[in-house]
């Protein structure tokens, strides 16, 4: 899925809940049926500007919107605005099988459009692993976002040298692999191989047009650090003020991600675009 057609995504009348918590089904331009969560601004959040920026948040392979990672990570971001979070196809309280960093940017699309229908001015994103290669895709195929961070994502696809990745490929490509995957990692994954290759990170952040972070750790056990420079690489021939990061001892995405990290990560991406 190279470009997906803009099309309406059906959701239910949101408003009344900019400043409380709330739940929602979400459905995709595909017709899939995501389980997704709002949390508003903190009190006491860090300016003004909290109350006119939603960040959503994209989670890694296997995760879901109730794992404690995703929960402490909305929490850390309700301090500079309102947070989406939401379950990708086949993970968690979803419907769907999930493809991987594919189709998933309609999730992300559809979590997207909610965050706007709550009345933000500004909506970004923010993806950790597989979810910041679709926070990457969706920025070039979609747009709509003011500003997007990449938290240790891949810079192209089929990568398999570290053993982790070998692992995952064997649960999403292999048949037992994906029992592995819905029984023991609660994800459920399409078994029909890609029939033709999405656009790559790599080549998606070359045209991306607005702020882009890129973050990854020096212990990262599952790309080396030639995946984050070649995505910053990239997206210096588009985006107006693309950052890398590389961060001493940091491990992989939402679960190794400390509280300082995120609340760095939350102050780029939430700043206004008169400060960058």
């Amino acid at each position: 899925m190279d470009a997906p057609a803009k099309s309406a995504v059906r959701l239910m009348d949101t408003s009344r809940f900019w400043r409380s918590p709330a739940e929602a089904r979400l459905l995709t331009a595909d017709g899939v049926t995501l389980h997704a969560e709002y949390l508003p601004p903190a009190r006491g959040a860090s300016s003004d500007a909290a109350s006119e920026v939603a960040v959503v948040l994209a989670h890694g392979f296997t995760g879901a919107v109730e794992r404690p990672a995703v929960r402490r990570a909305a929490r850390v971001f309700a301090r500079y605005g309102g947070v989406v979070t939401f379950s990708f196809r086949g993970h968690g309280r979803s419907g769907g099988l999930s493809t991987v960093g594919d189709r998933e940017v309609l999730d992300l699309d559809a979590a997207v459009a909610w965050a706007r229908s709550l009345g933000f001015a500004r909506v970004v994103t923010v993806g950790f692993s597989m979810g910041g290669a679709v926070v990457v895709r969706h920025a070039a195929l979609c747009g709509g976002v003011a500003a997007a961070a990449a938290v240790s994502a891949p810079a192209r696809w089929y990568y398999q040298g570290t053993v982790p990745m070998r692992r995952l490929h064997w649960v999403v490509m292999r048949p037992l692999g994906r029992v592995v995957g819905r029984v023991g990692l609660k994800t459920r994954i399409d078994p029909n191989e890609w029939t033709e290759i999405p656009l790559p990170p790599v080549a998606a952040a070359a045209q991306i047009t607005v702020p882009l972070l890129v973050v990854h750790g020096d212990a990262d056990p599952y790309f080396p650090l030639d995946h984050p420079r070649s995505l910053a690489e990239a997206a210096a021939a588009a985006s107006p003020r693309p950052e890398l990061w590389i961060e001493p001892g940091f491990g992989h995405a939402e679960n190794a991600a400390t509280e300082s990290l995120l609340e760095r990560v939350a102050t780029w991406v939430t700043a206004p675009v008169s400060a960058r």
